[in-house]
């Protein structure tokens, strides 16, 4: 057990929370977070946390108001309980895809967000697999940028497939897949993506072999699965003897669920930044989902006793 450490959570993923309490081997604070009945949310903490560095595990998932106000409240609870230090644990960091202006007169809202959990009593942050590594520098505190890659890379190195090549479904994402296949010996390719109108994606064709290989479809989040999907039956008409998809954010909006359960994939890796959804949808036997709770714990582990927190970062 850490000591002068503890760890408090909101409503967005206490199961996560609870994995990294059994890691840690540290109880959870008891606190009240709930709801009054116009929908304010509404905090007390229940036992003494004063001089205390406490850590507060919060995704900012959907309903992503909802979580976002609980985490600010929180903060501002244990700041005036005199806690010493407060560090955002923010597993999925919610508006982070609302990192530029991409039009006239629109919000850069992962600005804002930055902002709020600063005044809101944050010290540090810590989260996943950031959408756009840049957003660290929106802080004026530090931030820790944890890649789940090493859970996922385990994942798929104890499966033992032959023949793989990771796949980019795009561009922008080339960097990950790059890192991810360097980790795994496996080649790569990248589906060049074109949009014939804004949110309408069309796999175009793949640069790479992908014929008679294993292919993993590697991205940070799965949103509405569009992009994931079509990719994955660009693969398949391209020779790929099974696709795999493999993402940190399950976000799963929309119609997600229903286009995964339809797919040609014969797995979707995700972890569980983001609570599981629907486990009785048919999507679901598809679905694996992997704990990010020990890199998490680990790095908790690691800023309270001033170790390095870098060697995570792989």
């Amino acid at each position: 057990m850490l000591q002068c450490a503890k760890i408090i959570t909101g409503n967005s993923n206490r199961t996560l929370a609870k994995g990294i309490s059994r890691y840690l081997e540290m109880p959870l604070v008891d606190a009240d977070v709930r709801k009054f009945n116009d929908g304010e949310v509404f905090v007390q903490i229940n036992e003494n946390v004063r001089g205390s560095q406490v850590f507060v595990i919060q995704s900012t998932c959907s309903p992503v108001n909802d979580n976002l106000m609980e985490l600010l409240v929180i903060m501002d609870a244990l700041k005036r309980a005199s806690s010493y230090k407060i560090t955002a644990i923010i597993p999925y960091f919610g508006y982070a895809r609302q990192d530029r202006k991409v039009q006239p007169r629109v919000p850069i809202s992962a600005k804002l967000v930055s902002n709020l959990l600063t005044v809101a009593g944050a010290d540090r942050v810590l989260t996943v697999d950031l959408h756009a590594g840049q957003i660290q520098g929106f802080f004026d505190i530090p931030v820790d940028n944890l890649f789940a890659a090493p859970v996922l890379v385990k994942y798929f190195k104890a499966k033992g497939l032959d023949d793989i090549v990771i796949v980019s479904p795009d561009a922008g994402g080339v960097e990950r897949a790059r890192a991810f296949a360097k980790r795994l010996g496996a080649s790569l390719a990248i589906i060049d993506k074109r949009r014939s109108a804004p949110g309408v994606a069309k796999a175009m064709h793949i640069i790479g072999e992908v014929g008679g290989r294993n292919a993993i479809l590697v991205d940070d989040m799965i949103d509405t699965a569009g992009t994931m999907v079509q990719g994955a039956e660009a693969l398949k008409r391209a020779g790929a003897k099974d696709v795999f998809a493999c993402c940190s954010h399950a976000v799963f909006s929309g119609p997600a669920l229903d286009r995964i359960a339809e797919s040609v994939f014969s797995e979707v890796i995700v972890t569980d930044t983001i609570p599981p959804k629907d486990q009785n949808h048919p999507a679901a036997e598809k679905i694996i989902v992997l704990s990010v709770a020990e890199l998490l714990g680990e790095a908790i582990r690691r800023i309270c006793q001033n170790s390095s927190v870098s060697s995570l970062f792989v």
